[in-house]
């Protein structure tokens, strides 16, 4: 397996990258409400939890989309109707979801290049670990964000392509960044090529907010980590046991949304920016929306980023939709 950090492959990527990272926490605290990007929970401590978050009993998402890949798994490769797919994967995790389908394709008689693009190096390792390689099978990690990943890859990338977005991920964008960003994806692929999106599906309050809030406390840590990460790369000074989780579905705009609140009147410093910033007390910062769908929504969705919907795979309580789009 090849890895290619995009992020660390010389010091001016790695500068770029924390300059961002400043920027867009100084944007976001100076903002009203004050808010964090949800992309920066995934260093790799946050990705440790968010693989915890996924193995809970209270967070549905991920078991429904197993389900899901595992009745398909053997079908796609039909659908498909290609001799060798190059598989680009945006956040793709540790891969054991993708796993599924890799092996489905293989069995099928398939040649696979897959080239899984996270923002975690960690990720890359934990996928290193999990497969094996040979003539069938080819995998190119790609440390980076996902259009710079998805750029890197159009200029490598020979074969019919299969972009998979699971996992929900797109509900971490509200509507119009969700918008702007299927019309990127479209702009990227060439015409038969394929791409399969996880949505969440609208459903029982009590179960988003359980899945939201699970009861070992994973998801807790994992949005307050946050704030770790600001202190170990920015050099800020937030005590962690000032800030409580919060989430909570907004059935408003259909999302699921995560808030850190302070517990009390304060002031944390974060030295590369050289500035302090004033919290009342309860005051939130706000972390990340997920949104859910309905299927109409998700047609809706395709139609106006110019794609055709293939198939929308669910699960057996209609919790979750992979649904299969053609360019």
């Amino acid at each position: 397996m090849k890895i290619h950090n995009l992020l660390t492959e010389d010091d001016d990527q790695l500068s770029q990258f924390q300059q961002q990272f400043a920027n867009d926490v100084l944007i976001g605290l100076q903002s009203k409400p004050k808010q964090i990007p949800a992309k920066y929970f995934y260093d790799e401590i946050g990705s440790v939890l968010f693989q915890k978050i996924t193995t809970h009993e209270d967070y549905y998402l991920t078991r429904a989309e197993f389900e899901i890949l595992t009745n398909i798994k053997d079908e796609i490769a039909n659908t498909l109707a290609v001799d060798e797919i190059d598989i680009i994967e945006l956040g793709a995790g540790d891969g054991h979801k993708t796993r599924l389908l890799i092996d489905g394709l293989i069995n099928a008689g398939l040649r696979v290049n897959w080239y899984p693009i996270d923002i975690s190096e960690k990720a890359m390792q934990q996928i290193e670990g999990l497969f094996d390689t040979n003539e069938t099978l080819r995998i190119h990690g790609i440390v980076a964000e996902y259009l710079s990943g998805l750029k890197h890859v159009r200029h490598i990338s020979q074969n019919p392509q299969l972009i998979l977005f699971l996992g929900s991920n797109i509900g971490n964008l509200n509507r119009l960044q969700s918008q702007r960003f299927l019309h990127q994806l479209q702009q990227v692929m060439k015409p038969g090529d394929y791409a399969m999106i996880g949505f969440d599906l609208k459903k029982e309050i009590n179960v988003l907010n359980a899945a939201y809030n699970d009861a070992s406390g994973y998801t807790k840590e994992f949005n307050l980590n946050v704030l770790s990460r600001i202190n170990r790369e920015l050099g800020g000074n937030f005590n962690i046991e000032d800030f409580s989780h919060y989430g909570t579905y907004n059935p408003v705009i259909g999302a699921m949304e995560s808030f850190l609140i302070s517990r009390k009147e304060q002031s944390v410093l974060i030295s590369a920016l050289n500035r302090d910033f004033a919290f009342q007390a309860f005051e939130p910062i706000h972390l990340e929306y997920s949104f859910k769908y309905t299927v109409a929504e998700i047609a809706q969705m395709a139609s106006d980023a110019k794609f055709s919907v293939i198939q929308n795979y669910q699960d057996s309580q209609h919790r979750f939709c992979d649904s299969l789009w053609q360019k």
